[in-house]
């Protein structure tokens, strides 16, 4: 028990006797005990604070035990309330018990009274002290887990500010290698400096992505490579010369960096596409995506000429070198499969990084 005098007690009572023996004996135990008279008397001490602990007779004029507890709890933040009743009043005990009280005693001058009082009200103000600690504890983690959602939001939004500020450096360097494009009459650089612009795309369209979700860890590939090869197609409409992409891309969510290198294989494919597939003429690309279980498999097909002769010799050169090193990054296996008329590719790569294998 704490120091002397440390816990308050109040005891309701009307018979003075029992309310000084109390008191004295109480009191002898480290507690500073007060009385009171009648409900009302008792109520009115307790509303002017101070008191850890109360213990209640039940037979008082005017107001009983049961009306004066259920004031007690009507209060905020009330005392434990230890109720006292005669020999024969179980009946009245167990409605002590319901109506919110921390425990009962049996009022026996000559028995263990004191005893059992002493008890109880040690007993009462543990359960207070528990009780309180539980919520100080549940209180913190709330605090703590408001701290931490606080921090992913912060987190959250400045990856969104960043991607924001990356997306927009690269809409610049597109700019720029545009501009550049047409400030030569080489024809090999402005298709190497179109190419290249393509390659940037593909890095933009997925921080363009992460900068209007809400998702940061994740990009869609549909919507992602949805809005890439809307971009390609208008790059790659040269009048009656050039390519139609048809799509069919199935809802998928992956993270950043393997979505940047699935969109610059897809990039890479679609510009060599247009580039050999249909030469002087205009025909079809069909790019695909569909889930297989914990695999996924791209196919980019065309109807042109073929890998034949010139066409196979030219697409030895830096884009196939690039859709290699990706393919590998997503740890996929690459194909070139046969094919009647035109070219097939079609790469198969786990959902999820393996054999330790990591994006970044």
């Amino acid at each position: 028990m704490a120091g002397a005098t440390e816990i308050r007690m109040l005891y309701i009572d009307d018979d003075p006797g029992l309310a000084r023996l109390v008191q004295r004996q109480l009191g002898r135990r480290g507690y500073a005990v007060e009385t009171a008279a009648s409900g009302v008397e008792g109520l009115e001490r307790i509303r002017a604070g101070g008191i850890d602990v109360v213990a209640l007779d039940h037979y008082m004029p005017g107001q009983d035990g049961l009306q004066t507890l259920e004031a007690i709890r009507a209060l905020p933040a009330p005392p434990p309330v230890v109720y006292v009743t005669g020999t024969q009043e179980s009946r009245v005990a167990v409605a002590a018990l319901k109506a919110g009280a921390a425990d009962y005693v049996v009022k026996e001058v000559q028995g263990d009274f004191i005893e059992l009082l002493t008890s109880a009200i040690n007993a009462a103000l543990e359960q207070v002290k528990m009780r309180r600690a539980h919520e100080a504890a549940e209180a913190e983690i709330r605090a703590a887990r408001d701290r931490f959602e606080a921090l992913a939001a912060e987190r959250a939004m400045l990856l969104r500010e960043m991607n924001h500020r990356v997306g927009n450096s690269l809409q610049i360097i597109m700019s720029l290698l545009h501009l550049q494009a047409g400030a030569t009459d080489n024809e090999e650089v402005q298709t190497a400096l179109s190419n290249a612009r393509g390659r940037v795309a593909a890095v933009a369209q997925v921080h363009r992505r992460l900068y209007t979700s809400e998702q940061v860890g994740s990009v869609s590939v549909d919507q992602y490579l949805g809005a890439l090869l809307d971009d390609l197609q208008i790059s790659a409409q040269h009048g009656d010369v050039g390519i139609t992409i048809d799509t069919d891309i199935a809802p998928l969510e992956i993270d950043p960096d393997r979505a940047v290198a699935l969109g610059v294989v897809v990039t890479e494919l679609v510009i060599n596409a247009s580039k050999y597939a249909y030469p002087g003429s205009k025909g079809p690309v069909r790019v695909t995506l569909a889930v297989d279980g914990p695999q996924a498999r791209l196919s980019v097909e065309d109807d042109g000429i073929g890998l034949g002769g010139e066409t196979a010799a030219k697409g030895n050169g830096l884009g196939n070198r690039i859709v290699t090193a990706m393919a590998s990054k997503l740890g996929a296996s690459l194909a070139f499969l046969p094919k009647d008329k035109g070219t097939s590719v079609r790469m198969e790569f786990p959902l999820q990084p393996q054999d330790g294998r990591s994006a970044h």
